[in-house]
């Protein structure tokens, strides 16, 4: 599964040493100090490695799986072979992925290109700006007057960070980011080709021409957020855009000025969220959905790929389709509209055969 030139495996983990982090006990005659030496997909794993089990589409393989361990949920606990010790947990797929973490913590953020530390000689950085102690910053790379990087935040080659630029500690930002007026919290994430603090997209549209609207809000993204490459956020017109704590952001999306994301929302790839636009915490977004300007979705509301939304969503509700609408309503429409396709294709064949 691993390439260990890519990411070489820092350290190895013990059966109980996983099996606590699972909050689980080990089955009876299970060794606790077997080494888990990988980590792998059920039918590639091997002798030494771990692997995991939580969708039912994967009971052939889990029956037939070859792994030391398996992490499975206690639905699936009866099919893991003799053979594989069976650590029981309803967070299957959450310890995997922290087990993951442990064993390959370089593939958690974008590292140096460079494999170094400290400001590399052909970066450029000019003399007002402030680094704390630990940065990096790879070959290319652009550093603004007056802004301030915290320690341990990583640059990528040919980033461009933009006067005044505040960002926080444990931050990374990989090869061709720009961030301009913005300020980020610590421990963010942004994957290469990520756009902040650019333009909003406002004119002023008239039949003497469209005049622009000068943007002068500002960025804001707080703490452990994580957006995918080549994302865009474009800043305010006269607030600010924010998004929230622990957001986390896929490729290819486009955020509007004034837009203000919660915290702990997921926006999957290819989303459009206009101008003024607010999502409160633990909002939804599947791929490809377009969100009008000036709507409010509310806290915990989830939205089917593909989707688009033209008014406010109420908090906890799952809503679908174009226009989206509750997932329910949306089924039984399209439910009629199958019975009634299918009603004028046997009408055709009965007026064929007559």
């Amino acid at each position: 599964m691993t390439e260990s030139n890519f990411f070489p495996r820092s350290q190895t983990l013990t059966l109980r040493q996983v099996a606590e982090m699972a909050q689980t006990t080990l089955p009876d005659g299970a060794d606790g100090e077997f080494l888990l030496k990988g980590v792998a997909p059920l039918e590639s794993a091997g002798p030494n490695d771990l692997a995991y089990m939580d969708n039912p589409a994967y009971g052939g393989a889990l029956s037939a799986t070859q792994a030391a361990a398996c992490l499975v949920t206690p639905r699936f606990a009866g099919k893991v072979p003799p053979r594989t010790v069976a650590l029981v947990t309803p967070m299957a797929y959450r310890v995997f992925a922290a087990v993951m973490g442990r064993m390959f913590p370089s593939a958690m953020r974008p590292e140096t290109s460079f494999a170094a530390t400290g400001v590399s000689p052909g970066s450029f950085v000019h003399p007002s700006a402030r680094l704390e102690y630990g940065v990096t910053v790879d070959p290319g790379a652009v550093i603004g007057p007056h802004a301030e990087i915290g320690a341990g935040t990583i640059v990528g080659a040919h980033a461009v960070i933009g006067p005044h630029v505040k960002i926080g500690r444990d931050c990374s930002l990989g090869p061709h980011v720009s961030v301009s007026n913005a300020f980020l919290g610590n421990r963010v994430i942004l994957h290469p080709g990520v756009r902040v603090g650019q333009d909003g997209f406002g004119f002023a549209m008239g039949p003497q021409g469209h005049l622009k609207v000068p943007q002068i809000g500002r960025v804001i993204i707080q703490d452990d957020v994580e957006i995918g490459a080549n994302s865009t956020v474009d800043r305010g017109a006269s607030r600010d855009t924010v998004i929230g704590e622990g957001t986390k952001i896929d490729n290819l999306v486009q955020i509007g000025h004034n837009v203000v994301i919660g915290r702990h929302c997921v926006i999957v790839a290819q989303v459009g969220i206009a101008g003024s636009t607010t999502l409160e915490d633990y909002v939804v977004l599947g791929g490809q959905v377009a969100v009008k300007g000036h709507v409010r979705l509310g806290m915990g509301a989830q939205i089917a790929a593909t989707s688009a939304v033209n008014g406010d969503v109420p908090a906890g509700a799952r809503w679908g389709g174009i226009p989206a609408r509750p997932v329910r309503e949306w089924f039984r429409e399209m439910t009629a509209l199958k019975r009634l396709a299918s009603k004028g294709d046997s009408d055709k064949d009965d007026g064929a055969s007559s």
